[in-house]
């Protein structure tokens, strides 16, 4: 099993990173998201 990939695909695979589009969503959904607490809960929010 160790063996179906091979040493040439890992190694272009190790220096690809996050695509600048994936980073921006991620940094306005954590913006955006909001947890709001309540005396026995907590709730979570998205605001657009």
């Amino acid at each position: 099993m160790a063996k179906l990939y091979s040493e040439n695909s890992l190694e272009k695979t190790k220096n690809e990173g996050p695509k600048n589009e994936t980073i921006k969503f991620i940094l306005d959904y954590s913006k955006a998201y909001k947890v709001v607490k309540g005396k026995r809960k907590k709730f979570g929010m998205l605001l657009n």
